[in-house]
């Protein structure tokens, strides 16, 4: 009878046990650095507290900025009334036409020939993933990418989930702040024939350091020489140098030099539209006919990823780029976020080397570019940087120059100079 009582309660038992979830065994996946950076500036309510670990411009108030062009822009697209239909799987046509010409120049070779195909995406993250999974897909000699050292912090899963492996190259010197070249040229020249290679077009990130002309012609060389394949992740075109023809060197000379390449672009940095997601990728082919056989299978892969892109906008950028009066006013916009930019880069460096004469050598400060700079500052003098002076940045000493304004920058440099003393 006990027997037959307690069989009877098994049921009622386990009913009123808890349940074990599905998701039990989730482990907790590592906090994002950026994001705890930003939740730690936010949760500081010192007055004189600074945010150099965001990737977004902001202006001399400390302000997000929206371009002018862009407002004008968003006018222009609201009086055309136009509808809110799907965009194709590669997206608004005049707008990556528009991206191919900015990147590759009116007068490119395969843009001519109308042998670039090219997809718009989710900004340059999905420019780089639909790239990343094309090359694991159809790159016939290889599967492995090399990127710089360091790299985005993104470039390394979205390549790996793209079905590629993550292998690196030499790029950043420590010692003198500046460009291992010598190491650069001598890993490509060991890399396995065939391999991919990533190349920041310009303003490295996170390190602010590019290399010259003149250097870029000698990577072109040793990429020709070894058979590699150059993938360029071009986020800042116009935002480095404030010349969008300048900072698409790069990009242009291997075309000219007769390199396939692959190309990611975002308009984020350049256009401000950070939050709209435009961005694009292309690769040049060898004629119309092989670039429609390309485009065929980039839509193989948009579509069961996203189906299409975002259409606001990529409305925004194209009537920018179409309108020969608000690509003027553009243009002079990204020169203007660009100038105040270097011009921070100058006023920390007098503060450093002749104000404050701080201990160590600053002048990679004024001679990397873009948006980032990579300080040389260790990770100890970060974490006190934080703690005491309330200046939030990566732990790398790696800086957003666009945190910096005329109102912050005598600070921040009081409290480096102290904390490389060991004052702060």
């Amino acid at each position: 009878m006990l027997a037959i009582n307690a069989v009877r309660r098994a049921p009622s038992i386990l009913r009123n046990a808890a349940p074990l979830s599905t998701w039990s065994a989730v482990p907790a996946g590592p906090p994002d650095p950026i994001l705890g950076i930003t939740e730690a500036f936010k949760a500081d309510k010192d007055p004189r507290r600074i945010n150099l670990g965001v990737g977004a411009y902001r202006d001399e108030d400390g302000k997000p900025y929206v371009l002018n062009a862009v407002k004008k822009a968003e006018e222009k697209i609201a009086a055309a009334k136009l509808d809110k239909e799907y965009l194709p799987i590669t997206g608004l046509a005049g707008f990556t036409s528009n991206a191919a010409k900015l990147a590759y120049g009116a007068d490119s070779v395969p843009r001519n020939q109308n042998a670039i195909a090219v997809t718009q995406s989710i900004s340059g993250t999905g420019a780089l993933r639909i790239g990343g999974t094309f090359l694991a897909r159809h790159y016939p000699h290889s599967k492995t990418i090399y990127v710089p050292t360091p790299t985005w912090g993104n470039h390394i899963p979205l390549f790996k989930d793209s079905g590629l492996e993550v292998k690196y190259y030499r790029y950043f010197d420590k010692k003198t702040v500046g460009l291992d070249f010598e190491g650069l040229k001598e890993d490509l020249q060991n890399a396995p024939e065939g391999s991919i290679v990533l190349l920041h077009a310009c303003a490295h990130n996170p390190t602010g350091v590019d290399p010259t002309q003149s250097q870029w012609k000698d990577i072109s060389d040793t990429i020709a020489e070894k058979k590699l394949f150059p993938f360029f992740d071009m986020a800042y075109q116009g935002f480095a140098s404030g010349s969008t023809d300048r900072d698409a060197f790069a990009v242009r000379y291997f075309v000219s030099q007769g390199h396939q390449i692959a190309l990611s672009q975002s308009f984020a940095k350049n256009m401000g539209l950070y939050g709209e997601r435009v961005g694009a990728f292309s690769l040049t082919t060898a004629s119309e006919e092989e670039r429609k056989r390309v485009d065929s299978q980039l839509k193989i892969i948009v579509r069961p990823m996203y189906s299409n892109p975002p259409l606001h906008g990529a409305h925004i950028a194209n009537t920018i780029l179409s309108d020969p009066e608000l690509y003027q006013e553009w243009e002079g916009e990204v020169k203007g976020m660009a100038d105040r930019i270097i011009n921070m880069r100058e006023r920390l460096y007098q503060l450093l080397s002749n104000g404050f004469r701080t201990p160590g050598e600053w002048s990679h400060v004024k001679s990397q570019i873009g948006m980032f700079s990579f300080t040389g500052l260790n990770k100890e003098q970060c974490k006190v940087l934080a703690e005491k002076a309330h200046i939030y940045m990566t732990m790398d000493g790696r800086i957003s120059m666009a945190g910096l304004n005329g109102r912050n920058i005598e600070y921040f440099a009081q409290s480096v100079d102290a904390a490389v003393r060991g004052d702060l």
